[in-house]
């Protein structure tokens, strides 16, 4: 169904680019990849003289396909094995191919790090807009930690390819763990990193079970960093009012633990406190992204809240992957979506899903109490 611009779709200007990256690298929570590359990429399909477009879900007719799409791997090698948007556009119309049927719209999986930029290289080779929405409100590191795994839809199939032209098609999985299991295997052959096109959703499901209107939230966290900096307010500090947050922590980071294995990135930080924290001390143990902080040795922030660690002096999210000695750190937490705050959404998001033997703690409660 052809849709104008003005029936819930707007143009994506270049000058955003920037304010969705620094939004979409807050809400990563250290993962979803670095989207430095990814920028550099869209900036010159825009030089080159493609555009992209943000569509409203409500925009979308129920019976519209859309694609939802990623990069899937290790953060880590994507600092080597750089992005290509022709491979990602290929993953789509492999899938198109597989379904006979061309999509109505794309969205990214997860709206947090560079998967957010990943759907506007996509749409730019494409011609199709991207839907306001992502299917995690943040970056996790596999999708049945995704809202449509919490509402069991289908998922299957998926398409991966990487940048050999090496293709795979899943046409069928038991489970949402079943599909991760198999196409992480996939993709560790492929060197950690690969181009993915997950099961597609209909225009129905995703204005009912989707995180609606990231890609805007995104949007809006990085204009205020990037205001406060004009500004020279604290840029920390502006997230923290604008998007209900909660300081944790502030300090240099002391140690690192770090490793890749099984395409993902897990490990741990110490952070030794500086000001107000200067007699404390903060571990972070992550998987792609920052699972569970403890403050000297006592839990006060799990999955599925964002526990984002910032440059203090910048704002500028730091990624598990970039993670250096002597960094000075802001560690903040932002609201999970309230799916994943369900029962059933814990048992997908909550920190005994990434191996961790204890309960939610919300530093929400803790903060408000």
């Amino acid at each position: 169904m052809d849709k104008s611009k003005g029936d819930g779709i707007r143009p994506l200007l270049e000058s955003e680019i920037d304010h969705l990256a620094t939004g979409a690298w807050v809400l990563g929570t250290g993962g979803g990849g670095d989207p430095y590359n990814n920028v550099l990429n869209l900036k010159k399909l825009y030089r080159d003289g493609c555009s992209t477009d943000l569509m409203d879900p409500d925009a979308l007719v129920d019976d519209d396909l859309v694609a939802v799409v990623s990069f899937q791997g290790a953060p880590l090698v994507g600092q080597e094995r750089l992005p290509d948007p022709i491979f990602a556009a290929k993953a789509v119309t492999v899938m198109e191919d597989f379904l006979g049927r061309r999509f109505t719209a794309l969205m990214s999986v997860e709206i947090g790090g560079g998967n957010g930029i990943h759907p506007f290289l996509c749409a730019a080779l494409l011609d199709l807009p991207v839907v306001d929405a992502d299917a995690m409100g943040r970056a996790f590191p596999d999708v049945s930690k995704t809202s449509f795994a919490v509402m069991d839809l289908t998922p299957y199939p998926l398409t991966v390819i990487d940048v050999r032209g090496n293709t795979v098609i899943i046409t069928e999985g038991k489970d949402w763990h079943w599909m991760e299991r198999i196409s992480r295997r996939v993709v560790t052959e492929m060197g950690s990193t690969g181009s993915t096109c997950k099961a597609p959703r209909t225009g129905k499901e995703v204005k009912a079970h989707a995180i609606l209107r990231s890609v805007t939230k995104a949007l809006r966290i990085g204009n205020t960093v990037h205001e406060a900096r004009s500004a020279h307010a604290d840029p920390i500090d502006a997230i923290l009012m604008q998007e209900n947050g909660v300081l944790l922590f502030k300090g240099k980071i002391t140690d690192m633990n770090r490793r890749t294995t099984g395409g993902f990135l897990r490990g741990a930080t110490r952070i030794e406190g500086l000001d107000e924290f200067s007699s404390e001390d903060m571990r972070l143990e992550f998987q792609n992204e920052f699972s569970v902080a403890s403050r000297d040795g006592e839990l006060i922030a799990t999955v599925p809240d964002l526990i984002c660690v910032l440059d203090t002096a910048s704002g500028e999210a730091i990624g598990t992957d970039t993670l250096r000695y002597g960094q000075r750190v802001t560690v903040i937490a932002l609201p999970s979506p309230p799916i994943f705050l369900t029962e059933k959404g814990l048992k997908h998001t909550g920190p005994r899903a990434f191996g961790f033997d204890i309960d939610f703690k919300s530093c929400f409660n803790r903060a408000h109490a």
